[in-house]
C-alpha cells in the first residue's frame, strides 16, 4: 500500500537533507579557504584544469541535485511504507566521502604534505564507486534519483583526474 508522507514530514525531511548537503558544501569551502590562493595556486596542474571561478557555480548546482536526489529517494521509500532503504545508506556514504575529500586534499596538504593528495584520490575513487552503486540501486527504485546524480558522477570522475594530476605532477 502506498501512502504519501504528510506535507509537514516531507518539509522536515527536505530541510534535514538540504542542511546536511549545505553543511558538506560549507565544510568544503572552509577547507579551501587560504589553500586555493596558497599552495594550490603554486601547484603544477593538468592542462585541462578549469579556472577556479568555475568550481563554485558547478558545485552549487551539483549540491542541489544531490539534495533533491536524496529527498526523492526518501519520499519513494516512505510512500512504500519503509522507514529506511539500503540506497539511503549508500546516499549517506557518498555524502560522507564528498565531505571528506576537500579537507583531505586542500587542508591536508599543509599538515601531512603530498600524502594528502594520494589519500584524497583514494577517497575520490571510493566516492565514484559509491555514486555508481547508488545510481544502480536507484535504477530498481526511483530512476530519477539516480539520474540526478549523473552530472555529479561525470564531475567527480573529471575531478579525480585533476586530483591525480596534482599528485603526479608535484
Amino acid at each position: 500500500m502506498t501512502r504519501t508522507p504528510s506535507l509537514a514530514r516531507q518539509i522536515i525531511v527536505a530541510a534535514v537533507i538540504l542542511i546536511a548537503v549545505v553543511a558538506v558544501a560549507a565544510g568544503g569551502s572552509l577547507a579551501t579557504m587560504g589553500n586555493v590562493d596558497g599552495w594550490y595556486a603554486d601547484a603544477e596542474k593538468v592542462p585541462w584544469n578549469p579556472p577556479n571561478a568555475l568550481f563554485g557555480p558547478v558545485w552549487s548546482v551539483l549540491y542541489l541535485m544531490i539534495a533533491l536526489s536524496g529527498f526523492l529517494l526518501w519520499r519513494w521509500a516512505a510512500k512504500d511504507g519503509r522507514r529506511w532503504d539500503p540506497a539511503l545508506t549508500v546516499y549517506v556514504v557518498q555524502l560522507a566521502l564528498n565531505a571528506a575529500w576537500t579537507p583531505i586534499f586542500f587542508a591536508g596538504y599543509p599538515v601531512i604534505g603530498e600524502a594528502a593528495w594520494w589519500i584524497a584520490l583514494i577517497v575520490m575513487l571510493a566516492l565514484i564507486v559509491s555514486v555508481v552503486w547508488y545510481m544502480g540501486l536507484c535504477a530498481t527504485r526511483i530512476k530519477t534519483s539516480g539520474w540526478l546524480l549523473a552530472p555529479y558522477l561525470v564531475w567527480i570522475i573529471y575531478a579525480s583526474t585533476l586530483n591525480a594530476g596534482v599528485a603526479a605532477l608535484n
